[in-house]
């Protein structure tokens, strides 16, 4: 899929999305990372109908977008960022109307069961501006499910959600991708990706950088660093630990970063007793999405 904004006066035309070629498996939770300006949002709404592609297919659970537009469209849920709700209604009402837009007969609309499943049975009855930041997210989830799609795309979800409320949106979403609903899930927040996603994919500057199962992403990178605190006060790094790139945190605590394909710790810890160390306390630090994720964007920067 390609998007290009044409030029407008003076502004030049900006390429949202060269070349981007995604396909997310049935019933994963797909997550969709990349800094401001990576074409996310831009991908979300070409989804959504907002947004004419320049050039390329999609499909939506087998409805192509072009040719069978309504059906594609049924076929998804669109969570927005933005916090948009309707004061005048209760949360109840809210499902309601929409329901009603989407054409569903009031037989067959799961107010209740969608209430309950996002956690708002409580306040289904309250005014929505007397609602939290936490419960008005949830409502916005609850209203893109109304018409049963079978796929829920959330354009950053938790953004400016405390950490408990977003601890409990990930219980919700999670609960939702265990009772089979596909989930794309957009986040600046690499935690909440690392935590939800089974398979990630990064844009940067509107191209795909690495797509893979999240387990494999973090495999990528196989580093890892060793923190030691010492009874000794050190002024220089001892010559039997300069192979293994040691460095000061302070000048009793050496950090060493090795790959695990290469060096043992044993043979780290090895050299430490060779140069007469004491060890105080050990310490570890695993790789995560984060170093993935930089690494990725700044190379494709400086390509």
């Amino acid at each position: 899929m390609h998007k290009v904004y044409k030029a407008r006066g003076k502004r030049a035309s900006v390429t949202a999305l060269d070349s981007v070629d995604l396909a997310v498996p049935t019933g994963s939770f797909f997550g969709l990372l990349g800094p401001n300006g990576a074409g996310k949002s831009t991908f979300i709404n070409v989804l959504a109908g907002l947004t004419i592609k320049s050039t390329g297919r999609v499909s939506i659970w087998g409805n192509d977008l072009d040719a069978n537009q309504r059906e594609a469209r049924s076929s998804i849920g669109i969570v927005p960022q933005e916090l948009s709700i309707d004061p005048f209604f209760t949360p109840r009402e809210a499902l309601e109307l929409q329901a009603g837009l989407y054409g569903v007969p009031k037989q067959a609309r799961r107010t209740n069961e969608i209430l309950k499943a996002v956690g708002l049975s409580t306040v289904s009855e309250a005014g929505a501006r007397t609602l939290s930041g936490g419960m008005r997210r949830r409502l916005l989830v609850a209203k893109a499910m109304v018409h049963s799609p079978p796929i829920l795309v959330l354009d950053e979800p938790t953004a400016g959600v405390d950490i408990e409320l977003r601890r409990q949106l990930w219980g919700r979403l999670k609960a939702l991708n265990e009772a089979g609903t596909t989930i794309v899930l957009t986040t600046h927040y690499l935690e909440e990706a690392e935590q939800l996603c089974d398979r990630v994919a990064i844009l940067n500057l509107g191209k795909v950088v690495a797509i893979d199962s999240t387990i494999n992403l973090l495999r990528r990178i196989d580093h890892k660093e060793l923190i030691l605190t010492l009874s000794e006060t050190l002024d220089d790094i001892p010559s039997t630990l300069a192979p293994y790139n040691a460095t000061f945190d302070s000048h009793k605590v050496l950090r060493i970063r090795y790959q695990r394909r290469e060096t043992q710790v044993s043979e780290i810890l090895a050299a430490v007793q060779a140069a007469n160390l004491s060890i105080l306390d050990v310490a570890t630090e695993e790789t995560d999405l984060e170093d993935i994720f930089l690494q990725l964007t700044e190379a494709e920067a400086s390509a």
